[in-house]
């Protein structure tokens, strides 16, 4: 293999559409704007460029498609996402649709064509930034949409309906969008790993076991304001003390089973703003666990919830608890894994297993068809979703050699469930 076959050209590719944001001064890229359609657009070149048909589909996913040796090949499905979060890294969801392109330029170079055919997915919406519901593009191809989210509104007061169409879409096409399993032998994603782990190794890739369920909670304590001055320690019902010592008990919970869950309180707020001079009355926090098991998940969340009421009543305030979004795990495919993992091998990678702790468009299409996932280490201490984090090129071009790899040796009669 040649030194930088593929990572160069492909990082080149992240700057150019890093440069499309609607952001000043930072990447951010939303759903259906017209930087969506630019982005998708300069992809669209890209993927015609490595000898693809491409194009919108109906939700404004953007679909290159590589004809396999015969008219009715499966299809073997690969990509990520082309939208940010506000401010965001390069290489996020990028990575997984640019380094299959140049997967199929090096096979339309060598004029190979393979039994199954290959489609790369540069999916429109996977982080959820513009109308609140993440993974819409995924979830429409494996016919997991739901309709009711067609009437969500970005800050602006404007429909995703009135949006797709606005795109150039339609919504009452969305249905059509779902893939036909008996077409599709399987699904694999690369990704950056978004963690420290293959950093704290020393590996540029890492092969994902599963892709983490996760359950969030709305909490909010009462207790009762009072002045800071006159109420005495004993008598107080403070609700930020409270809450604060929830927020402890979710830490503690899930420190002691880190190997297999992760917990986190990520908003916390003193209702109402708060005073210096105030005991707080009410306090709301969110709550956040993840796991690769959904039944180590949801009897943590349930754990989390009798400690939380424990602590309600030892200080004599109130609590209410309310989970307002569960989503299952995706456990990846043994059979890809199994494949994956020697193409890693062949590479002279040591085969590092790890689950992913992050959502992605693969465990969308993992409800549908076999699915895999192949990590690429991060740098600046495996930080994203945020402008410092890093790819090696190097990375880039091991693990886009590894999926070349793996696409020539993939066998869709064995991919069956």
């Amino acid at each position: 293999m040649s030194a930088l076959r593929f990572g160069t050209g492909i990082l080149a590719r992240h700057e150019a559409l890093a440069a499309i944001t609607e952001g000043e001064g930072c990447l951010t890229r939303t759903y259906l704007t017209a930087k969506h359609r630019e982005a998708g657009e300069l992809i669209a070149d890209w993927m015609r460029e490595a000898g693809m048909a491409a194009g919108f589909d109906a939700m404004g996913n953007l679909v290159g498609r590589y004809a396999g040796a015969t008219a009715d090949a499966p299809v073997l499905m690969t990509g990520s996402h082309m939208d940010t979060v506000v401010d965001a890294g390069k290489y996020d969801g990028s990575f997984g649709i640019l380094s299959p392109i140049a997967c199929v330029a090096d096979l339309h170079a060598r004029g190979k064509r393979l039994p199954h055919a290959i489609e790369v997915v540069a999916f429109g919406d996977e982080e959820g930034v513009r109308f609140g519901a993440t993974l819409l593009g995924s979830r429409a191809m494996a016919g997991r949409f739901d309709p009711k989210a067609l009437a969500a509104t970005d800050k602006d007061g404007i429909t995703l309906a009135q949006s797709i169409r606005d795109f150039g879409g339609d919504p009452d096409a969305i249905p059509d969008l779902k893939r036909d399993p008996a077409k599709v032998a399987a699904f694999v994603e690369t990704h950056i790993e978004q963690g420290p782990v293959l950093l704290d190794e020393g590996l540029p890739l890492g092969l994902v076991t599963s892709i983490a369920g996760c359950t969030r909670v709305k909490a909010k304590v009462t207790g009762f304001a009072g002045h800071a001055g006159t109420v005495p320690m004993t008598l107080r019902k403070d609700a930020l003390a409270a809450a604060a010592q929830m927020a402890l008990a979710v830490e503690q919970h899930c420190a002691a089973r880190a190997d297999r869950l992760v917990g986190t309180v990520g908003k916390f707020a003193v209702d109402g703003g708060g005073a210096i001079n105030v005991i707080p009355g009410s306090v709301s926090f969110t709550v956040d666990v993840r796991s690769g098991d959904d039944v180590e998940r949801r009897l943590a969340a349930e754990a989390l919830r009798a400690d939380c009421e424990d602590i309600a009543e030892s200080r004599g305030v109130a609590l209410s608890w309310d989970p307002f979004f569960e989503l299952q795990a995706a456990p990846c495919d043994p059979r890809l894994m199994t494949l994956l993992g020697e193409c890693i091998a062949r590479a002279g990678v040591k085969v590092r297993s790890l689950p992913s702790g992050a959502g992605h468009d693969a465990m969308e299409m993992a409800r549908l068809v076999p699915a895999a996932m192949l990590f690429v280490r991060c740098g600046a201490g495996g930080v994203s979703h945020n402008p410092a984090e890093t790819l090696d090129e190097r990375d880039a071009d091991i693990a886009t050699a590894v999926l070349l790899d793996f696409l020539e040796r993939f066998q869709p009669s064995g991919a069956r469930r």
